[in-house]
């Protein structure tokens, strides 16, 4: 890329002892791996609200859908001040054109989910709260890639966050000056099979909006496509749904490959599909074969290289 994305995180989850009890909870993969790739946008909510390091640790109490943020031991109420802090914050996150965002898991103040809720009263918690903090921001941004560092561990989700950075970034791009409809055509173009591998009705409503791009304002065919790119590309990439685009590929080789070259290839899909390969295997066999046969349509395709291979 030619410029690094901007992607906010927890300050605590790339090495800064920021945490109520002073320490941090350093991410190798994020710091190291994905730091190659993206400026991180550090937001550490309860240091920079003005609450001190170390601490006195805080939980959520009360109703799970509007919990308030109190303090465990001596019962102080942080609620307001962090919502205060939240709504100026996300004033300035807004100026920095945000890929994505990576939360701390079960934070109070940043848990995307499955944070612990306590009753008023005292008692059994229940694991279905959000973090005030990231409630805010996720309500502000609802288009962004988030992720919680904890789920990172899944490689199906790390996949899915990887993805979906790297078409947010894109589109940042294309449309930080006003883009003429064919770069918007040709945008979709790149991203057909990758939407595909998503959400084939996705594929199929997204191709109809943009045959018809040119019957549309500019200002609405953006905000609409946007909306359903972003949307499409969250739904998990299933083996099954690999397995379809990778036969579909497959497809523009019938006049060139040998038969032993499409029995090999058949057979990689097949064992993709049952577990038995990652997917980078079938992915850089067809790419070794859309340039040996010369197949431009495909090498543009963000499928075959969605994200920097460092990521994989």
């Amino acid at each position: 890329m030619e410029s690094k994305m901007k992607i906010g995180i927890s300050t605590c989850l790339l090495g800064k002892k920021v945490r109520y009890d002073g320490g941090h909870a350093y991410n190798p993969w994020i710091a190291e791996a994905l730091g190659k790739f993206v400026d991180f946008v550090p937001v550490c909510p309860e240091h920079e609200c003005g609450m001190s390091i170390p601490r006195e640790a805080l939980r959520l109490v009360g109703d799970i859908e509007a919990p308030r943020l109190i303090t465990i031991n001596s019962k102080i109420d942080y609620t307001d001040r962090m919502q205060a802090f939240s709504k100026r914050k996300i004033q300035e996150l807004e100026s920095q054109q945000l890929c994505g965002f990576l939360f701390k898991s079960k934070s109070p103040s940043s848990g995307m989910e499955r944070v612990k809720v306590y009753p008023p009263g005292g008692g059994l918690f229940q694991k279905k709260g959000v973090g005030i903090f990231a409630r805010e921001v996720m309500n502000a941004f609802p288009l962004l890639p988030f992720e919680e560092e904890g789920r990172l561990n899944d490689p199906s989700l790390r996949a899915s966050f990887s993805v979906r950075i790297f078409v947010m970034h894109r589109f940042i791009k294309l449309t930080s000056q006003t883009p003429k409809a064919s770069a918007l055509v040709d945008f979709h173009t790149k991203h057909k099979l990758l939407i595909m591998a998503h959400s084939p009705d996705a594929y199929r409503s997204l191709g109809k909006m943009v045959a018809e791009i040119r019957e549309q304002t500019l200002p609405g065919f953006l905000s609409s496509y946007t909306e359903q790119v972003m949307k499409a590309v969250k739904h998990p990439a299933t083996r099954a749904r690999h397995q379809n685009v990778l036969q579909h590929i497959l497809g523009y080789f019938k006049k060139d490959l040998t038969a032993f070259e499409k029995a090999e290839m058949l057979e990689i899909i097949e064992r993709y599909r049952t577990g038995q390969l990652p997917l980078i295997v079938p992915i850089t066999l067809l790419n070794h074969y859309i340039r040996k046969y010369d197949k431009p349509y495909l090498a543009q395709q963000y499928y075959l290289n969605p994200y920097p291979l460092e990521l994989m």
